[in-house]
């Protein structure tokens, strides 16, 4: 291509410092304002989890991230029992350690539900993860 097309040689080093240069802004955004995407995730996720319904995208998002961090509610699974959803639906089955053994009826009462569930809150596994990975995140970008 250098004899025949020289311009998209060009073309193809201006979309790679494009793609450079976001890339950059991205890191060094992130790393600049994490305080404030933690905040954003938190009031988020709470909104989330109050106006949780289980059938709703909001609702699917909150049950797979539950699902797959191995957390229940924002801060912990008591974060439910001030969600709407709690009075009658009990504790989203995402929360549940092993899918197989939670019942709904054991989801509905708190003192047998908590034996079943995952305690620690999503937030702080979010927050965590951010933190340990920000080294590598401002790594690759950089």
């Amino acid at each position: 291509t250098i004899r025949g097309h020289p311009w998209m040689l060009k073309l193809y080093a201006v979309f790679l410092s494009l793609v450079f240069m976001i890339e950059l802004v991205a890191g060094i955004s992130g790393f600049v304002f994490r305080h404030e995407m933690k905040d954003a995730f938190l009031s988020s996720y709470t909104e989330a989890v109050s106006r949780y319904n289980k059938y709703d995208a909001r609702s699917q998002a909150v049950d797979d991230l539950q699902r797959r961090l191995h957390c229940c509610g924002v801060y912990n699974y008591t974060n439910w029992f001030n969600s709407p959803y709690f009075y009658s639906g009990g504790i989203p089955a995402s929360c549940c350690v092993t899918f197989a053994e939670c019942s709904g009826a054991e989801l509905k009462n708190a003192t047998l539900a908590v034996r079943k569930i995952y305690k620690q809150g999503c937030y702080d596994v979010v927050v965590s993860f951010i933190e340990e990975n920000m080294g590598i995140i401002a790594g690759v970008t950089f």
